[in-house]
């Protein structure tokens, strides 16, 4: 790779070690891994896509890459993908993520995870591959992602994805399956906050937050220190109110101690009005705020469905993520780090004003364009 600017994207990348045996390797390790990144960012889906794009494009590709053997035929890129250690893999996606992105202080992580449903493998009893993301919504980047254990789930998962990012001042949110007194500790002693949602699989703290929010609400928080905030949207016959209340009155919880700097409770109520009929929804959250800043709360939990609006929904619809059938090896995870990498690549350009189908496009169709992207040139 002789070009200065794309060695130092690359950077993070140069000791991800090559899973091939040394008699085979025919091709160049970076060669391969950046052909699949620019296709991967130009709309091409899978392994015949980035040979028919190296073919296209090799001309310019030869003034930036090595390609001592010509083009990877799909059978190389198939190969190489699957035998990528996936973890190695994500280490280098993380180093790389953090030259993109700011530092973590004060941001918003979101924490939720998806499965490949096409990538299933009923022949060899393998089930979907499923992805835990961190997702910064400030800057709508993935910082990071783990692939369940195919015994294990989230749970499990969750903490291991937190331990490899930086905390230090962020505010970490996680439904309902990662509201775990170990994950809370975690985020804590990590120097985060976090705003977990709680439902009736924590049994016993659910039905008392409930409970405490349930009779407040309706006697008018008499007696109780809260603090409330509301927003009210409204277009094409739907109007959506949303209150929160949050209280810093956690003494009465009787297993507050087993949850690490837990400081407030929350309640959010959606009240969604379309075409006349009404439909009310309440969701209950624990918090290591102070309780006192409903908007801040507000901001935390609506900032958590950007991961479902701009991550997963865009991952299905602009890359065609659940239509992947790659199952063989790794290849699943590594073809999943691809696409939340172009995804981040994409989103970080702001020399073009059109959607990620768009910009796809566009790079496909100028050298000049995808270059920026990568680069992150004018």
């Amino acid at each position: 790779m002789d070009d200065p600017t794309l060695r130092g994207m690359f950077a993070p990348f140069q000791d991800l070690q090559d899973p091939r045996m040394a008699r085979t390797r025919y091709h160049d390790f970076h060669d391969i891994l950046v052909i699949a990144l620019l296709t991967t960012i130009s709309g091409g889906e899978g392994f015949t896509d980035m040979e028919t794009f190296g073919q296209a494009k090799r001309p310019w590709l030869e003034t930036f890459l090595r390609l001592p053997n010509g083009i990877p035929s799909h059978d190389t890129f198939g190969r190489v993908l699957a035998m990528l250690d996936p973890d190695q893999f994500e280490q280098c996606l993380l180093a790389w993520t953090e030259t993109m992105a700011d530092a973590s202080n004060g941001k918003l992580i979101a924490l939720d995870g998806k499965t490949i449903r096409a990538s299933v493998d009923k022949a060899g009893k393998k089930s979907a591959v499923h992805m835990v993301s961190a997702w910064c919504s400030m800057n709508r980047l993935v910082l990071g992602q783990l692939a369940t254990d195919t015994k294990s789930n989230e749970i499990t998962t969750m903490p291991a994805l937190l331990k490899l990012l930086d905390l230090k001042g962020a505010t970490v949110t996680i439904d309902a399956m990662g509201c775990q007194t170990k994950i809370a500790e975690q985020i804590i002693e990590q120097g985060g906050q976090y705003v977990l949602q709680v439902k009736a699989n924590q049994g016993s703290l659910h039905e008392d937050v409930k409970l405490l929010f349930d009779e407040a609400i309706a006697h008018d928080f008499q007696d109780m220190s809260f603090a409330y905030h509301e927003t009210v949207d409204g277009d094409h016959g739907r109007v959506e109110t949303r209150r929160l209340w949050c209280t810093p009155e956690v003494d009465w919880f009787a297993d507050r101690q087993r949850w690490v700097g837990l400081r407030s409770f929350a309640c959010m109520e959606c009240v969604r009005e379309i075409d006349g009929a009404r439909q009310i929804d309440r969701r209950y959250y624990i918090s290591s705020f102070e309780g006192r800043n409903p908007q801040r709360f507000m901001e935390a939990i609506r900032g958590h469905w950007g991961i479902e609006n701009q991550l997963h929904w865009c991952l299905d619809v602009s890359f065609g993520e659940d239509r992947c059938r790659a199952r063989k090896g790794h290849t699943a995870q590594n073809l999943g780090r691809l696409r939340r990498m172009a995804m981040n690549l994409l989103r970080r350009d702001k020399t073009s004003k059109r959607g990620l189908k768009g910009k796809r496009l566009l790079a496909a169709l100028d050298n000049d364009y995808l270059l920026t992207v990568v680069t992150g040139g004018p």
